[in-house]
């Protein structure tokens, strides 16, 4: 057996035991009792243990540099072989790189911060809900204490400043500095537009909110139907309830959840339509390259861009709420002449700039100051400038200078999110940065599709995933994100077109 050939076995057995650990993570938040908690936690402990043996194992850097000669010796007589040539190569890469995240760290401490992850998880879920910082503090800080020494063992080995490091894991090779560049663009010419936003919205007749109650079985008929638009494939995925809405499972076994609340359809519609987003980017990932590195989404910027694509600039779009429009009277057996289910009415009230103290519900314009915010606390806690016990007064500051409002409680303020419970320090950046690449993407998509507003009037959404399979989603690992999108659009990453879009959209006078 070639090396090439060795390294693919392992990685595909590698695969099915993260494949596994993102079923058993699905089933946690969905269906596992509270009692099963410690019994999953050792389950997904062991998994994550087994998979550091594979990718820690001595005898890979050999397997590498073989394999790599074997690649170089190979002289392509087709343009299909070249092809297919590029794709290991661009495989290759990837596992060196997750052999050199993964040989950072001891198998003790990959343990350990699982351990602690599970834990602070369960208590994060019970101590938000009963709005007690005092009893959720000593649990993060211990999952922070791990994620420091994670950061530092990999920034060592990595040759890249703590934080670096832990980003690269979610956005590999985006740079903490480029972020720093972008966000503090946004943070000057936000405000602006919120203000302006918010001036406009007061000069124009206040839209109508439809009546509830909004049973939850209607909520989900509307669900379905709107992922059925989308192109959810039902045959590889369900929808299901969880605290926090999320995509998992893998790309032939899709899992989304979401949440109801019975006053308001909207926020779980959208929610449904974010999270079919990251599946659809899932099922359209490379088949012939499933099961390895290569096969895998392009980083969580990449990840948020194709669910902020779906929800925010195609499903927020106002042809698009002429379709939205129908499938909320039909779900909630609404009159067709109710203003309240117009597709203007309801397009006005899914475009309202309203500051608030929620990112996952935050519109547009006020989102990237939730982001920015986490963005900044989380560097400081990793760099050791900021304790665990000083969040809340760290968080209501930043709150009130980013966003304009300041929580009441913990619960709706530091408390809010699964991510730092789960130990996931460096996440949070991406879904601004994807916010950028959707609006970027779905520029590109609009030169390339001249029926688009057409298409999603009707609810049709085959011409837009598309021309995302073509460009985004077969891509794979292919390409690095920054060359992807140069590919796909022409242009780097950048904040240009997002600015554009907002302004279009909530100053432009234009429906949008």
């Amino acid at each position: 057996m070639s090396a090439m050939a060795e390294l693919e076995r392992r990685f595909r057995r590698l695969s099915h035991i993260e494949g596994a650990e993102g079923v058993l993570g699905w089933d946690w938040a969905v269906n596992m009792p509270k009692g099963g908690a410690a019994a999953r936690s050792a389950q997904m402990a062991t998994l994550a243990e087994i998979g550091h043996g594979l990718l820690t194992a001595p005898d890979l850097p050999a397997l590498f540099d073989d394999a790599a000669t074997e690649l170089d010796d190979t002289t392509p007589d087709t343009d299909d072989v070249a092809d297919h040539i590029g794709w290991q190569r661009a495989n290759l890469a990837e596992m060196r790189g997750r052999h050199a995240h993964a040989t950072a760290l001891p198998a003790d401490l990959v343990v350990r911060q699982a351990e602690a992850s599970s834990a602070c998880e369960m208590i994060w879920r019970e101590a938000r809900a009963a709005n007690d910082f005092a009893r959720f503090a000593p649990a993060l800080d211990h999952v922070l204490s791990l994620a420091r020494e994670v950061a530092a063992a990999k920034g060592a080995a990595l040759g890249l400043s703590p934080y670096a490091a832990l980003l690269d894991a979610y956005d590999p090779g985006r740079n903490p500095e480029d972020i720093d560049r972008i966000f503090t663009r946004l943070e000057a010419e936000l405000p602006v537009i919120r203000e302006a936003a918010l001036a406009a919205q007061a000069a124009r007749p206040q839209p109508v909110r439809p009546h509830g109650p909004f049973p939850v079985t209607a909520q989900r008929t509307l669900g379905i139907r709107l992922m059925t638009m989308a192109g959810f494939p039902f045959d590889h995925g369900r929808l299901d309830v969880s605290h926090h809405p999320f995509s998992g499972g893998v790309p032939d076994d899709l899992r989304i959840t979401t949440r109801y609340d019975e006053a308001d359809f909207a926020e779980s519609a959208m929610a449904v339509l974010h999270e079919t987003g990251h599946a659809l980017y899932e099922h359209g990932l490379p088949k012939a390259w499933r099961d390895q590195p290569v096969g895998l989404a392009r980083g969580m910027t990449l990840h948020e861009s194709q669910s902020l694509l779906i929800e925010m600039q195609a499903s927020r779009s106002r042809p698009f709420m002429t379709a939205f429009a129908e499938c909320a009277r039909l779900a909630f057996g609404a009159d067709a002449d109710d203003p309240a289910y117009g597709a203007d009415n309801l397009h006005a009230l899914m475009v309202r700039v309203k500051p608030g103290l929620i990112r996952v519900t935050a519109d547009e314009v006020t989102y990237p100051g939730h982001v920015i915010l986490r963005y900044r606390l989380e560097r400081a806690m990793i760099a050791g400038d900021l304790a665990v016990t000083d969040l809340p007064g760290a968080w209501a500051e930043g709150m009130a200078r980013l966003v304009g409002v300041v929580p009441d409680t913990d619960r709706d303020g530091c408390m809010q999110d699964i991510h730092w419970p789960t130990g996931s320090f460096g996440y949070f950046p991406t879904y601004s940065l994807g916010a950028m690449a959707a609006a970027q993407l779905f520029q590109a998509a609009r030169r390339a599709l001249p029926d688009l507003d057409d298409d999603l009037s009707r609810g049709d959404f085959a011409g837009l995933l598309g021309w995302l399979r073509a460009n985004v989603h077969s891509q794979g690992c292919r390409w690095s994100a920054d060359e992807l999108i140069l590919r796909a659009t022409g242009a780097p990453l950048g904040a240009d077109d997002f600015l554009a879009h907002l302004r279009q959209r909530y100053l432009g006078g234009a429906a949008a």
